[in-house]
C-alpha cells in the first residue's frame, strides 16, 4: 500500500492531467454534433478494420483444416468414382469372384489424416515424418496418399509419429497400372527429378499413349486399386529391350506436401500375414 501511495504522490500531476483530458474529450464529443459524428465515423472504421483483420487471421489459421477436409473429400470421391465404374462394368458383363472381392475391399478403406512434420526431396533415399502413429491406428506397411495421388508406404511407427518411405526413394517399388488398358508394372524413382518416376515392365504388346492415367493396381494389401498416381509423360524401351519403360509425371508435388492420409484397409493385416506365410513356405521348399 505504501508503494502505491508513493507512486501516486510522485506522479499525481500526470494522473490529474489524464483525468482532465478524458473529461475534456467526453465533453467535446458529447456536446458537439460535428465532433461527435467524426468520432463515431472514425471509431466505426477502426472497429471494422480490426474485425477484418480478425477474420483474415481466423481464416488463415483454419486453412489447414479446410485443406485436410478437401483432401479427404477428393480421395473419397475418387474411390466412389472407381466403385461406380466397377458396378457399371458388372451390369454389362459377368463379374468374376475376384472382381467382387475387390469391390468389397473398397468398402473397408479408412483414411487416417496426418500432417507432414519433416520432408526431403533432394536425397536418393528420402523419408517423410507424419504426425500420426500407433495411437492413431497407423501400422507399418500401410499406404499413404494425398489429395493429388499416392505418397508412399509407412516404414516405421512410434506412439504419435510415423516415418514414411515416399515414392522419392530408390528402394520404393509400388505396383501400378495403366487405367485404360489395365497393363501393370512397378513404379520406381530414378533419383533425379522429384516430379517424375518410371513405370517398368510394361509388355511390348500393350497399347497406350502419352497422357494416359497411371493408378494403383490393387495387387497388394497396401493400396486399394484406382488411386491416382500420375500421367504418362514419355515412352522408351527398357534396358533389355523386352518391355517398355514409361516416364510418369507424378500427381503429388512432394516439395509442397503438407497434408496426407494413411490408408487403413480392413483386411490388410490378414492379407499381409498370408503373404508372409507363403513366402516362408517357398523359402523352406527352396
Amino acid at each position: 500500500m505504501k508503494t502505491l501511495l508513493d507512486f501516486l504522490a510522485k506522479y499525481y500531476h500526470w494522473l490529474i492531467f489524464f483525468i482532465l483530458e478524458v473529461v475534456s474529450f467526453v465533453l467535446l464529443f458529447q456536446f458537439n454534433h460535428y465532433q461527435n459524428s467524426v468520432w463515431l465515423t472514425t471509431a466505426n472504421a477502426v472497429v471494422g478494420r480490426i474485425d477484418l483483420w480478425e477474420r483474415s487471421v481466423l481464416n488463415y489459421l483454419t486453412l489447414g483444416q479446410v485443406n485436410e477436409q478437401l483432401m479427404r473429400r477428393n480421395l473419397l470421391l475418387q474411390q466412389n468414382n472407381d466403385e461406380l465404374q466397377r458396378r457399371l462394368a458388372e451390369l454389362t458383363h459377368d463379374s468374376t469372384q475376384t472382381e467382387r472381392l475387390l469391390a468389397e475391399r473398397l468398402q473397408g478403406v479408412r483414411l487416417l489424416p496426418a500432417k507432414v512434420v519433416t520432408n526431403s526431396v533432394m536425397r536418393r533415399d528420402n523419408y517423410i515424418t507424419i504426425s500420426a502413429g500407433e495411437a492413431d491406428g497407423v501400422e507399418p506397411e500401410m499406404g499413404v496418399v494425398s489429395g493429388t495421388g499416392i505418397v508412399g508406404i509407412v516404414y516405421m511407427t512410434s506412439r504419435h509419429y510415423s516415418i514414411v518411405m515416399p515414392l522419392l526413394n530408390q528402394h520404393s517399388r509400388i505396383s501400378c497400372r495403366l487405367r485404360d488398358s489395365q497393363y501393370f508394372g512397378y513404379l520406381r524413382w530414378e533419383g533425379d527429378n522429384p516430379l517424375h518416376a518410371v513405370l517398368d515392365d510394361i509388355p511390348r504388346h500393350a497399347r497406350f499413349k502419352v497422357g494416359d492415367i497411371v493408378e494403383t493396381s490393387g495387387f497388394s494389401s497396401i493400396f486399394p486399386p484406382g488411386i491416382f498416381v500420375g500421367r504418362v509423360r514419355a515412352i522408351s524401351n527398357s534396358d533389355d529391350g523386352l518391355s517398355y519403360k514409361l516416364k510418369v509425371l507424378l500427381g503429388t508435388d512432394f516439395s509442397r506436401l503438407q497434408d496426407v492420409c494413411v490408408v487403413a484397409q480392413e483386411f490388410q493385416t490378414e492379407v499381409s500375414e498370408l503373404e508372409q506365410r507363403a513366402d516362408s513356405l517357398n523359402s523352406e521348399v527352396q
